[in-house]
């Protein structure tokens, strides 16, 4: 990708009243960035969901203050080793970008691969208990055979404590931030934070300079849920953060479990009724985990770990490449032809034809009632 097609791409991101899903419906429309921002007004206003409002901000002057302030971050990112997302690139987290409010540009700084083959997110409290940081530590050190990426959120109690027991484990674990990449919040915590550099990473959607605001952490909860396959909740109180990451996360089609803790301790009251309403599945040893993720499916008979399927960007297009990439995400490695083709972002017509052609190749295998897999 050329510094002009990125430096569009990170614009288009910044402009007043522009969100994620109109992003996308200009980009449907325009075909990249740098199209929308250079469309008359006219066509503009062909686009379904666009208003005189939107076609006022993206001619106007707040277009080149987006574009001066995304050059700024393009040059600061090449600076510092950050990586730009944007959701049409191979390197965006695939389970993020099947989430319907997905983020349309993450900001990234680290070493993990964001599409591990499991990843795990654990939240909770901020009013740690003895207990829940013990459970936590314990928890990861069960899974740690299964090399699992770690995601929360860096805040204080469960949080802080889930990163710290990966890194100890030895396992990527990527903290999800509610500020610019360079504000560590909270302070206390920037030298974990600085570990996790070269042992994970740390992610944003938030542009550089983006200090705390309240209306930011629910956000931030919503990319917690959306990068793993399941989210354990430790310890959460009736009210919090951990329980709307927990709603969000079932929102998504993804699984939750919570672990349970003393009868009368308050920091638990949010386990206890996720349990109770069947919110979440109860966690009391690392198999449940296994199960309820289908992470022992990725056994032998012989109880060896199943190396997962690999595929170079290189070999495919990137259309290609998007379907197979869902396919590997999805359970049992198969999808319906139209699930398929909502989660690629790419027409059914054209799904299909790409499939066929795969099927010829041997990486994908027909399946009755409209299935694909992989071979």
């Amino acid at each position: 990708m050329n510094d002009d097609t990125l430096l569009h791409e990170v614009a288009l991101t910044l402009f007043p009243g522009v969100g994620p899903q109109l992003t996308r419906q200009l980009m449907s429309y325009g075909g990249s960035a740098r199209n929308v921002l250079h469309l008359l007004p006219g066509k503009l206003l062909k686009i379904p969901g666009v208003g005189p409002a939107t076609v006022a901000v993206l001619t106007g002057k707040e277009r080149m203050a987006a574009l001066q302030q995304a050059e700024a971050s393009v040059r600061k990112a090449e600076k510092e080793g950050i990586q730009l997302l944007f959701y049409t690139s191979k390197q965006f987290p695939a389970r993020l970008k099947h989430i319907p409010d997905a983020p349309v540009l993450l900001y990234y700084q680290g070493t993990a691969d964001l599409n591990q083959p499991k990843t795990l997110a654990l939240v909770g409290t901020r009013q740690a208990t003895d207990y829940g940081r013990e459970q936590t530590e314990r928890l990861v050190r069960g899974v740690a055979s299964h090399r699992p990426l770690i995601v929360s959120g860096l805040a204080y109690g469960i949080d802080i404590a889930a990163h710290r027991a990966a890194l100890q484990e030895g396992l990527d674990t990527v903290g999800v931030m509610a500020t610019g990449l360079d504000v560590i919040y909270p302070h206390a915590h920037r030298k974990t934070a600085e570990k996790m550099l070269s042992q994970g990473g740390l992610l944003t959607e938030f542009p550089f300079g983006t200090p705390p605001d309240k209306y930011n952490f629910p956000a931030r909860n919503r990319i917690i849920a959306g990068l793993a396959d399941g989210t354990v909740v430790v310890e959460a109180a009736k009210k919090g953060g951990a329980l709307i990451t927990a709603d969000l996360a079932q929102g998504y089609d993804r699984d939750v479990l919570a672990v349970p803790g003393p009868l009368g301790s308050a920091a638990s009251e949010g386990c206890h009724e996720l349990i109770k309403t069947n919110k979440a599945a109860l966690y009391s040893e690392p198999a449940d985990i296994e199960q309820v993720l289908n992470w022992d499916l990725a056994l032998h008979l012989t109880g060896k770990p199943q190396a997962p399927t690999t595929f170079d960007p290189l070999d495919f297009t990137d259309e290609e490449f998007g379907l197979l990439t869902v396919l590997q995400q999805a359970p049992n490695r198969e999808e319906h032809l139209d699930s398929l083709a909502w989660k690629a972002q790419q027409p059914v017509h054209q799904v299909a034809s790409l499939l066929l052609g795969l099927e010829f190749r041997g990486l994908v295998k027909a399946l009755p009632g409209k299935r694909f897999g992989l071979s």
